[in-house]
């Protein structure tokens, strides 16, 4: 897994102790943890099928708060080959790690088994958080989103867990993680292949007509937005270098644009959830064919990660003369994975947005001048709040994507 900070069972160790899990005394009280339903809903508990386990699992935790500790923080993440832990006691002053005692262990993994008897199935993680005054919150993780790195299993991992509890469908990113087998992978060697191949067969790609704009466009929209994000000092929004701009967005989509010699770019990215992966991975339809009829420079060098991953959904390219696409859906549909720039006025709304301004005008200003190449520090300050914002740090974005004035010298 990459990351000591989560502990697999097999090599549990304690930053507190190698022999018992926490220090405790034999005289500390009952804390008497429950977890507050009313009578009808822990009847309700106690006939379902993972009820009374979960209250002794909040038991069994419990007792691992000493008299000197107010806060117990765990997660388990498992699978029927995999087991990781990590269990941390606190107070205002410090915290440490505890070592999981094996009736905890041997509690979840009965847990996980009866809750394949639900409607949702077994969960892949249990968050728990509770304190000396008895507040408890349990949250059973089914994967809506991705696991941390340090909690995520090789792929193999979920496969054998698959085999043991079927399940109708899995979330896309996890049913990519565990199956993409390289599916959407594009070396070198094959995208030469592959454009040969589709040059003898006359396969050729789809002119996109309309919704996306000539790159130059869109490259000098892509470094004002990111300009602006990082005036913000946002960690978050675009960023962009010489030759790459880079977005990931709030709802998980994303993308990147890279800019290659002769005029040509590659514009690639995934959809959360997209349905057409949903379809391959959880329904066994053909994976769309993102790159039919590119040429052989549209290859993993210049691909987003997702690729790696088997999460990609779109992928276009720009000859230096206009864009195309495979089976790739519409550009239109791609707002969420790719920062505000459709046009001048998507940007300028983006810009003003991030940096809380109605300077409407002086960023139109600004984007314009971005597009022809011929933005001046001066022209940025006055488009911006310079008090209160990284204007350094943001001018040098614009200044990496080659949308400034140039600078002459005697």
């Amino acid at each position: 897994m990459g990351n000591d900070d989560l502990t697999r069972s097999a090599r549990f160790n304690s930053d507190i102790g190698a022999e018992s899990p926490v220090s405790i005394e034999n005289d500390s009280p009952d804390k008497g943890f429950a977890l507050g339903e009313s009578a009808a809903q822990q009847t309700e508990e106690r006939t379902s099928p993972t009820g009374d386990l979960s209250q002794q699992l909040i038991d069994e935790l419990a007792e691992l708060l000493a008299s000197d500790w107010g806060q117990l923080d765990a997660v388990f993440a498992m699978t029927v080959s995999d087991e990781a832990a990590r269990i941390t006691v606190s107070d205002d002053r410090r915290s440490a790690r505890v070592r999981p005692p094996a009736r905890v262990l041997a509690l979840l993994r009965e847990l996980r088994h009866r809750s394949a008897e639900t409607d949702d199935g077994p969960w892949w993680r249990v968050l728990v958080s509770l304190n000396d005054v008895g507040d408890v919150q349990v949250d059973y993780d089914h994967g809506a989103e991705p696991f941390p790195d340090d909690q995520l299993f090789p792929p193999r991992s979920y496969l054998a867990d698959l085999q043991v509890y079927p399940r109708k469908r899995l979330p896309v990113w996890l049913a990519a993680y565990a199956g993409h087998n390289g599916s959407q992978e594009r070396g070198p060697g094959s995208a030469a292949r592959q454009a040969r191949a589709d040059l003898a067969a006359a396969v050729q790609a789809t002119p996109v007509e309309s919704g996306l704009p000539p790159f130059p466009l869109v490259w000098a929209r892509w470094a004002v937005v990111s300009a602006a994000f990082v005036a913000a000092k946002s960690p978050w929004g675009p960023r962009i270098t010489t030759a790459l701009g880079w977005f990931e967005g709030a709802s998980r989509s994303g993308s990147t644009l890279h800019r290659l010699p002769s005029d040509r770019a590659v514009l690639s990215g995934g959809l959360w959830n997209a349905p057409e992966l949903d379809a391959v991975y959880n329904d066994g339809a053909p994976m769309p064919a993102f790159y039919r009829g590119a040429p052989d420079w549209v290859a993993d060098p210049v691909l987003s990660p997702r690729a790696a991953n088997g999460l990609l959904s779109f992928c276009f390219w720009w000859d230096g003369t206009g864009w195309y696409r495979g089976e790739s859906p519409q550009a239109e549909a791609l707002s969420s994975a790719v920062p505000g720039v459709w046009s001048p006025e998507s940007a300028v709304d983006v810009v003003a947005r991030i940096l809380e301004t109605s300077r409407r005008d002086s960023i139109a200003e600004l984007v314009a001048a971005a597009e022809t190449g011929t933005v001046t520090r001066a022209l940025f300050v006055s488009s911006i709040d310079a008090d209160e914002v990284d204007v350094d740090s943001a001018y040098y974005q614009l200044m990496l994507a080659g949308v400034v004035a140039p600078v002459h010298t005697a």
